[in-house]
């Protein structure tokens, strides 16, 4: 490890840290009758509030508009990194546990070396001159496979209700959206900043998620609720507004696959958080899927 960068590993480390946390705040949410669009919804608005509010503090030079090409870039990380991220994750959070969906979440790593592997190979553009260099190689196809099949244990355990299918299947979209994210995300922070960057983000992040905000009225109506507020307080401040600039930085310095991999430490938190807050429990079936999915993305990690 390059010892100039040791400080990014440790951010990355901090920053999945908090997300593993986060799978567990949303579904005490859902719990309290907070829909999965309301919740993305105020955790962004809250975030997108934030970081004009750090602007105007800071004095921070920034533009409303980049160009058709590089707004359309931003669009596709709002899509990929905001709405239809948190859509698919917070929507299989509904159906399935929290420990469940953050375990499906880590095949992320793997998603996004094989799309790396693909768009270097192919694009001619900046963002693929900006990616890591990805070589197939064993480790690579023996841990896809190992997390594949990880994941079809997750996914088949007839020990579960039939309806937690629907929510592993959304949680393996979530993880394919972040792989999107992390193929342009580095290069656009390269090229216009954290800040800018980010605030884009949650810009198309909001604008993207409206057309499914209708009926949402049940939702808006618990917030009165203590845990309510401090849960969305934490998602939209410190794991939204925080953690994406940080986590937007660690992707420029130290490259889109080796910052994506720390994200198979998330379910472990997510687990340990899960347990004792929310009671959850795993077969030993869906627990042997979860731990090849693990061994699956570190082993494809290895270089």
């Amino acid at each position: 490890m390059d010892l100039k960068k040791y400080r990014y590993h440790l951010l990355a480390l901090a920053v999945v840290a908090v997300w593993g946390v986060t799978f567990v705040c949303t579904k005490v949410l859902i719990g309290a009758g907070m829909h999965p669009v309301a919740i993305f919804f105020i955790r962004f608005t809250m975030a997108y509030a934030g970081i004009w509010a750090y602007i105007a503090l800071t004095k921070h030079k920034t533009k409303l508009w980049y160009g058709w090409k590089d707004e359309l870039v931003f669009l596709i990380l709002g899509v990929s990194g905001g709405s239809f991220y948190f859509l698919t994750e917070n929507t299989a959070l509904a159906n399935t546990q929290a420990s469940n969906v953050a375990f499906l979440v880590c095949s992320a790593p793997l998603f996004t070396a094989l799309l790396t592997l693909v768009y270097k190979r192919f694009g001619k553009d900046r963002f693929a001159r900006s990616l890591e260099d990805i070589r197939i190689g064993w480790p690579l196809v023996g841990g896809t496979l190992l997390a594949l099949a990880g994941m079809a244990l997750v996914l088949f355990d007839g020990s579960r209700l039939q309806l937690s299918a629907k929510g592993d299947l959304l949680a393996i979209g979530a993880a394919l959206c972040w792989a999107v994210y992390s193929q342009f995300m580095g290069q656009m922070t390269r090229d216009y900043g954290a800040v800018t960057s980010t605030r884009k983000v949650f810009f198309y992040g909001l604008l993207t998620i409206l057309p499914f905000l209708g009926g949402q009225a049940d939702s808006f109506s618990v917030l009165g609720q203590t845990v309510v507020w401090a849960n969305l307080l934490f998602l939209g401040l410190v794991a939204s507004l925080v953690c994406f600039l940080l986590w937007n930085i660690v992707i420029d310095k130290v490259g889109n696959v080796t910052s994506t991999n720390y994200v198979y430490l998330n379910p472990i938190f997510t687990l340990l958080t899960a347990m004792v807050f929310l009671g959850e429990k795993m077969t030993p079936l869906a627990g042997l899927g979860c731990a090849a999915i693990l061994a699956g993305v570190i082993w494809a990690g290895k270089r």
